[in-house]
């Protein structure tokens, strides 16, 4: 099988992405010990949009580029309002893909504590789009392809080596944030992928548990005889970006927050604005820190990219006027 695709500015997109959207129900105040059988009161609510590969492109598209996204589309309000929020800023949702009836929009709960955040999460139809479900000619019609939440996508999994494939023979580079696994496997099916991927993005504790150590430098190490770029968030340690002969760093950016949710992701659509500039990866890395820091100055992943004049007044600040 092979696909077509537009040539160098003939493409129709900078950037096409597959994945879940889906809504972020953020509840802080609670305590840290959660007792059974008790009603726990939170001091506040919000419901954003979510989902790593929909913040991404959502963010992507804020910085000013052509964002296609596919995406499993089921009949509810929540879908809705997930639509609303990412054709607002300019992503081409034209090849969503409905979702068979009885299957919902997928949902995370965040309990917000002082220290620590939990997770809860009902994946939804995340889980059911397929490689079948893919216009493999729209997604090569990027420049660049970008893949989260690779644990997550249970029924694409398998042929995302064949996907990649594909891209790779019409022309694209491709990045992959693997986010976290919560089914706990961290299963080496992933490295047969990572032979296409030329920008691996996963936070310190990911890229610990893809290479099955403790040890950070010996993670860097493993990660990098499959990849020519890798990335790594350290949250509060900033974050690095590896190649097999240099190693950058870029401290993290000191802020006033309001919550971390869709930092990293937020960090991946700075780095990556960047990669699609050709700019140097020193460049790039400075970037992706400044948008994850930028993300933490509103509620959710999406919220502070909605605001066009103060992101720009943010880079500007910075030293990095967004283009």
């Amino acid at each position: 099988m092979t696909i077509a695709a537009g040539q160098g500015n003939a493409r129709a997109f900078d950037v096409t992405l597959v994945g879940e959207f889906n809504l972020d129900l953020l509840l802080y105040g609670l305590p840290e010990e959660l007792p059974v059988e008790r009603e726990l009161l939170a001091d506040r609510a919000e419901m954003v949009l979510g989902g790593s590969p929909a913040i991404t492109a959502h963010n992507l598209a804020a910085f000013g580029n052509r964002v296609g996204f596919v995406t499993m589309v089921s009949k509810d309000a929540f879908a809705s309002l997930c639509t609303r929020e990412m054709q607002a800023v300019g992503v081409d949702l034209s090849r969503t893909v409905d979702a068979k009836s009885g299957i919902g929009t997928g949902l995370t709960v965040l309990l917000q504590h002082d220290n620590v955040r939990r997770t809860l999460t009902y994946p939804g139809n995340t889980t059911h789009l397929c490689f079948d479900d893919l216009d493999l000619e729209y997604l090569a019609s990027a420049r660049h392809f970008h893949l989260s939440s690779y644990f997550l996508q249970t029924s694409l999994k398998k042929d995302i080596p064949r996907l990649f494939a594909l891209l790779k023979e019409a022309g694209l580079t491709i990045s992959v944030d693997t986010n976290d696994d919560p089914y706990g496997r961290w299963d080496d099916s992933i490295t047969e992928m990572l032979q296409y991927v030329d920008v691996l993005m996963p936070n310190e504790q990911e890229a610990c548990q893809l290479a099955h150590t403790s040890n950070m430098n010996e993670a860097v190490a493993r990660i990098l005889q499959y990849v020519p770029l890798l990335v790594v968030k350290r949250g509060a340690e900033g974050a690095i970006a590896c190649t097999r002969e240099r190693q950058y760093t870029a401290p993290a950016i000191r802020m006033q927050t309001i919550d971390a949710v869709g930092a990293g992701d937020s960090f991946n659509a700075g780095f990556l604005h960047g990669f699609l500039q050709g700019w140097p990866v020193d460049r790039c890395l400075q970037h992706g820190n400044l948008a994850g820091a930028y993300s933490t100055t509103a509620v959710g992943g999406v919220a502070a990219f909605q605001n066009r004049e103060a992101m720009q007044q943010f880079f500007a600040e910075h030293s990095l006027q967004v283009k």
